[in-house]
């Protein structure tokens, strides 16, 4: 959140030391002749799952598993729907170091210094008139047990929205802050857990960068302070697998930074500047590309002849039943949860 004032409390933190994500999404970097990382999933609900829960799960964001389940109930998608993960992803141009947040997309890359690998996760990112700096900054800080003074002005906006919040919050579980805080160098701007779960993937902070708070643990571990920060406003990514075939993510052009751009002239850009990088020109069909831009399509999707259609990527999927307990009312906090346990190890313990 912008404009924040954050003190450390003294209070040794431990009560999310042990907490993990469900599903890490840590990658090894693509071969030579790629930039992409991941496969797409799918897996079959049951009556009690939620598209947010599997999201969580597979450390997918709220855009992301909604565009690429349309049509499907978020809360009550229903037993035997087969919900698509999309947890394929095609990587930041390069250099890949440090930290790379590209906002449309909503998730942040961690590109740790020495080790062929990536960590990627969803982000919530900031509302309309409260944008974030584009470029690069540092990791300044990190702090355990944040509170939280609330500034004048944004106070005055929940006022306003009928939403008032205190003028205060302390250290805890329903902190907006969560428990855990990376700050940057750009002023009052921070990479954090969040009181509210379940926005990650949303337009829902003052400024900050929002992740899920078992996230935001693996972050907090790994990443020291000094790390490269870069915010990229990359609304179409372009990408190949190193086996022919030409890809594109398309995300809705956040408009604070958007105006006066014309969408499709930056897709062109994005895959002229690929082939240009790559030294060799691929045979697109462009039709497809406005396609993606009228209608974003947040999973990497075949802009060339070569290979099978996503449609046809995701039918010769083998689903898989989703096996794992809900998050529960208890999640919806700044603490983590426990990972989810599958369905048959929570029955043993809970009778």
């Amino acid at each position: 959140m912008k404009k924040l004032i954050l003190s450390a409390t003294i209070a040794a933190f431990s009560s999310c030391a042990a907490c993990v994500p469900a599903q890490a999404a840590e990658f090894p970097l693509p071969p030579k002749g790629s930039n992409m990382v991941g496969s797409l999933q799918v897996v079959i609900a049951r009556h009690q799952d939620t598209l947010l829960d599997i999201a969580r799960h597979y450390d997918v964001g709220y855009n992301e598993i909604r565009a690429a389940n349309p049509g499907v109930d978020p809360w009550l998608p229903g037993a035997g729907t087969h919900v698509v993960v999309p947890t394929q992803y095609i990587l930041p141009p390069k250099p890949w170091s440090g930290i790379i947040i590209n906002i449309p997309e909503r998730r942040l890359f961690y590109f740790p210094q020495g080790q062929k690998v990536v960590y990627t996760y969803p982000v919530g990112i900031f509302m309309p008139k409260w944008p974030d700096p584009l470029g690069s900054t540092h990791i300044i800080a990190k702090v355990k047990n944040p509170t939280w003074t609330v500034p004048k002005n944004i106070q005055e906006e929940h006022a306003k929205d009928g939403d008032p919040i205190p003028a205060f919050f302390p250290a805890g579980p329903d902190n907006p802050m969560g428990e855990l805080a990376l700050e940057t160098g750009w002023s009052q701007i921070f990479i954090h857990g969040t009181n509210k779960p379940w926005g990650v993937g949303m337009r829902v902070s003052h400024g900050c960068f929002h992740v899920y708070p078992e996230n935001e643990v693996q972050l907090f571990k790994m990443i020291p302070v000094g790390t490269s920060v870069t915010t990229i406003d990359q609304p179409f990514l372009v990408g190949t697998d190193g086996q022919g075939g030409l890809y594109m993510q398309s995300f809705k052009p956040v408009g604070a930074y958007a105006k006066g751009s014309n969408p499709q002239q930056r897709a062109v850009n994005a895959i002229s500047r690929f082939e240009e990088a790559a030294g060799r020109p691929w045979q697109v069909n462009w039709q497809q590309v406005i396609t993606l831009v009228s209608t974003p399509n947040t999973m990497p999707t075949p802009i060339t002849g070569a290979g099978p259609s996503l449609r046809e990527r995701i039918a010769a999927i083998t689903a898989k039943p989703y096996a794992y307990a809900p998050y529960g009312d208890d999640a919806n906090q700044a603490t983590p949860p426990p990972s989810p346990a599958p369905v048959e190890s929570a029955s043993r313990t809970n009778p």
